[in-house]
């Protein structure tokens, strides 16, 4: 019981930036444009955000909090490639999100070189720490997003818009709606979580950024969206699961019974397994808004 009550804190770590970017990949679908890039985007904040807190550390008061913004703004730069390539010129959105994972991978560890001769960043001496209770406060920030997000989504006549852009663009742009700005705002607005969650990631979890560092978090955030049914309830679930598994994997090592049963190879295999089965399971259900991925021409239909 000791352990499972010592895991919360860790998971509510771990959950954070897959519900953050979760929630960015949900408003970008709902607006009708995949995309699969939030893993590179997540790279870029991440490396953005502790490189800046390295370089900050010892000058800046508070250097995490500012670090975290820039995070926020480097993910949300890098989007407008995807935004621009998926939404004015029509391309494959998955390829041109795989494109973002991929230059992702490569435009950090090139940073990296030139900021501090290596293929990483140097360490930083303290990272974000745990608050009230052992809670991070990347997790409030986590919670605040999520609320924001259903807020925009269902409560103000934008949401309404936007989701309508993601289900009859066509129907949406008859009556004034201006499909192309909003589905570009959703996609930088994924952009920007999704630079914040590697921020967020990248301070908590670790004490510098690698090119393993996001290791598949933006693509299992992906599988969340799918998995909670595009709603803002079912994605907080679906990363509170998907998170829960990520910290067992780390946690079994310290539960005797579970380490002598099976090898430990076995439970880091699990949070992708679990992300499988859900994509599988939900695979024939028609939840996903009906035109996403789907490139939109006014007065092509």
């Amino acid at each position: 019981m000791n352990i499972v009550l010592g895991m919360i804190p860790s998971i509510l770590m771990i959950v954070s930036p897959i519900l953050i970017t979760a929630a960015g990949g949900m408003v970008a679908e709902r607006s009708g444009v995949t995309n699969i890039a939030l893993e590179g985007l997540m790279s870029i904040g991440a490396f953005a955000a502790a490189a800046a807190h390295v370089l900050m550390e010892t000058t800046v008061p508070g250097s995490e909090w500012l670090a975290l913004v820039i995070g926020a703004l480097f993910g949300m730069v890098f989007s407008m490639i995807h935004a621009y390539a998926a939404i004015s010129l029509n391309a494959d959105q998955t390829i041109s999100g795989t494109g973002i994972n991929l230059l992702a991978n490569g435009v950090t560890i090139f940073f990296s070189q030139i900021l501090f001769n290596a293929d990483r960043t140097a360490a930083y001496k303290m990272g974000m720490q745990a608050g009230i209770m052992g809670i991070y406060p990347t997790f409030w920030i986590a919670l605040c997003v999520m609320l924001f997000v259903w807020f925009m989504m269902y409560r103000i006549p934008f949401g309404l818009r936007l989701r309508a852009c993601g289900e009859h663009p066509d129907a949406a742009a008859s009556v004034g709606i201006n499909v192309i700005g909003i589905r570009y705002f959703a996609v930088l607005f994924s952009g920007l979580l999704a630079g914040l969650a590697g921020g967020c990631l990248v301070l908590t979890e670790t004490i510098q950024y690698t090119s393993n560092t996001i290791n598949g978090t933006g693509f299992i955030a992906l599988a969340a969206v799918s998995f909670g049914r595009w709603r803002p309830l079912g994605v907080t679930g679906s990363s509170m699961l998907f998170g829960t598994a990520v910290a067992f994997a780390l946690y079994v090592v310290n539960i005797p019974m579970l380490k002598n049963l099976l090898p430990t190879e076995f439970f880091n295999l699990l949070p992708y397994v679990i992300t499988l089965l859900a994509l599988v399971i939900f695979s024939g259900k028609n939840y996903a808004p009906a035109e996403v991925g789907k490139p939109w021409v006014k007065g092509a239909s």
